[in-house]
């Protein structure tokens, strides 16, 4: 998303510390795991207006394979019809404030403008994450694999899993998960030929103690981008560790031994912004001749996944999860 910024609400106009900015884009989406991962919805651009607003992404319906298409000499090229699907997201407000009194930031050894700064930016931080990380879980993605032994499971395509895991993941299951997303509804990696999965340290844990599981040193050469968390390989899928279980639960359904993960390529999860979450201060925030101070963060976007369906070659993310 766009970068963060400490403004100050005035009667006319807003004054912006340009310095801090550039400190708040680095610090706060720096710490971020999982809104590195969503995109701008394609095709919104800057025509999102405010809070409510509906925005429509459209896509392209994937053209038909014909039997042949081979010509011959006298006959014209067949021309097909341009089909176009339609999905819709939802504009929401979000924010949360600290208030503080002036005596304290006069008298205080620690002043709280000095130290509310952070905590917001911190609380930012989860913030932005645990929506993003909703907008992949959300049953709009409709493919569910659920582990029942050491080596198989359970594809739902209906976006509710059916069955609770028995099992947690293997390397058989990430072979399974990988020919899926690749073979069967043919989704373009995210990076290069790979894949990414986002994980909890109980689905991970299995993975790491294979002896075919691949730290980042084995795979990764010098110039490649290494995402934030990023622990290991398997297959060709990237694993990035969540460990903030009110993002990526460390708990799947009533399962007692797997936690929640998802598996994505391109295209997986977007997002549309009104306002760029920014952090606020408002000097009279009670209007008591500048006794009661307030700082808050606030914006207006949304997360969604791009697309809502598990048909080939539009489903983009595999939930691993459990009834």
């Amino acid at each position: 998303m766009t970068a963060h910024n400490w403004t100050y609400d005035a009667d006319i106009g807003v004054f912006k510390n340009h310095f801090m900015s550039n400190e708040l884009l680095l610090t706060s989406l720096g710490a971020c795991k999982i809104v590195p991962f969503t995109r701008p919805f394609p095709g919104v651009g800057n025509t999102v207006k405010g809070k409510g607003e509906t925005i429509n992404i459209m896509h392209l319906e994937e053209l038909d394979d014909p039997t042949t298409t081979q010509l011959s000499e006298d006959t014209r090229i067949p021309i097909d019809k341009l089909n176009l699907g339609n999905r819709t997201v939802t504009l929401v407000e979000w924010g949360r404030g600290v208030e503080y009194k002036n005596l304290a930031e006069q008298l205080s050894k620690f002043k709280p403008s000095d130290y509310l700064q952070k905590a917001l930016m911190r609380q930012m931080e989860r913030a932005l994450d645990t929506t993003a990380a909703a907008a992949f879980k959300h049953t709009d993605v409709k493919i569910c694999f659920i582990p029942t032994s050491l080596t198989g499971g359970t594809f739902d395509t209906d976006g509710t899993p059916s069955s609770t895991a028995t099992a947690n993941l293997t390397f058989d299951h990430m072979g399974v998960l990988a020919d899926y997303i690749a073979g069967n509804i043919h989704t373009q990696p995210f990076e290069g030929d790979d894949y990414i999965m986002l994980s909890c340290r109980k689905t991970l844990r299995g993975l790491k103690q294979d002896t075919l599981w691949q730290n980042v040193h084995l795979y990764l050469q010098k110039g490649d981008l290494f995402f934030k968390g990023e622990v290991g390989k398997a297959e060709n899928i990237r694993c990035i560790q969540v460990d903030r279980e009110a993002a990526i639960s460390n708990t799947a359904g009533a399962s007692t031994v797997l936690g929640e993960a998802i598996v994505f390529g391109d295209e997986a999860v977007g997002y549309a912004e009104a306002e760029s979450p920014q952090l606020y201060a408002n000097p009279n925030y009670q209007d008591d001749f500048g006794r009661s101070k307030a700082v808050a963060w606030r914006g207006i976007y949304v997360y969604g996944s791009v697309w809502a369906s598990a048909d080939d070659g539009k489903a983009k993310i595999i939930r691993i999860t459990s009834a």
